[in-house]
């Protein structure tokens, strides 16, 4: 079956351990034949990207752990015309840095923006390797996991995870690569607002906000807290249409609001009184 790793975002806090012990157990060291030392700077095998999404006020900030997603379709070995790449039995993806001849190849070919570097002095590519040549010496983690201190970063056998795996999924599926990398709590996009009465001067609480996919129909709903404030989370890209309702209040209706591109602040909604 092989290897997997399982990635919560919504267990990550940001602490950036990930990308400082992968650092930490590359950089200077040669794991020849699995890897050459990485570069002091301008590499990170495993990369934590901070997403701040929407607009303030309503505001979220989403860590994301970007890495070699060791395809099981991988473009990358079909790319490289020296036959650098291979897959071990595990499932690894693995540049030989024996064989690289540096003809960047791999790095066009891969579809996850980041993921291969280009090392220019040894003139060669390299990546995660899922710390390879210490999974080959007994550990059961690889660093970046072992150093994740919310326990975020699950790696192990594909038939020990299965429960964990039937919850998660891959970061970009539409390419049909077959990664062996898995994320839990993907950011999907959210609709957010506030809700006041003018008349009044004040926060209109227990607002019930509808969203409603103008393509298929589906909805989400949320209800206004204490400041007045909702958040539609979890929405598929699209257009909605959005209805606000409360007793004593004229219902109002927005839209259509487009979160294809962005997640979507839209603004204070005044309610008037019935």
């Amino acid at each position: 079956m092989g290897k997997v790793m399982v990635i919560d975002l919504a267990a990550c806090n940001g602490c950036y351990n990930c990308q400082i012990s992968c650092k930490d157990e590359h950089v200077g060291n040669d794991w020849s034949p699995i890897a050459k030392p990485q570069p002091d700077t301008g590499q990170f095998w495993a990369k934590l990207n901070g997403m701040v999404r929407g607009s303030v006020p309503k505001v979220k900030m989403t860590y994301q752990l970007g890495l070699c997603q060791q395809c099981g379709e991988a473009p990358c070995m079909e790319a490289c015309s020296s036959h650098a790449i291979y897959r071990r039995e595990d499932g690894t993806v693995i540049i030989d840095p024996d064989k690289c001849r540096g003809n960047k190849m791999c790095i066009t070919a891969c579809p996850y923006e980041g993921s291969i570097y280009f090392n220019d002095s040894l003139n060669i590519a390299q990546k995660c390797t899922f710390c390879s040549h210490l999974t080959d010496k007994g550990w059961t983690d690889t660093r970046c996991g072992d150093s994740c201190p919310t326990g975020g970063i699950v790696f192990g056998e594909e038939e020990d995870l299965k429960d964990l795996l039937a919850k998660a999924e891959p970061l970009r599926p539409d390419l049909k690569t077959k990664p062996r990398v898995f994320y839990l709590n993907l950011p999907k996009k959210f609709i957010a607002g506030a809700v006041f009465d003018q008349a009044a001067d004040e926060c209109t609480e227990g607002v019930a906000v509808t969203a409603t996919n103008v393509e298929t129909g589906e909805k989400a709903k949320a209800v206004t807290d204490s400041y007045g404030d909702f958040w539609l989370n979890n929405l598929k890209d699209g257009q909605y249409t959005l209805l606000l309702e409360k007793k004593g209040y004229m219902a109002q209706k927005l839209g259509p609001v487009d979160v294809t591109e962005k997640d979507i602040n839209v603004g204070d909604i005044n309610l008037w009184k019935a």
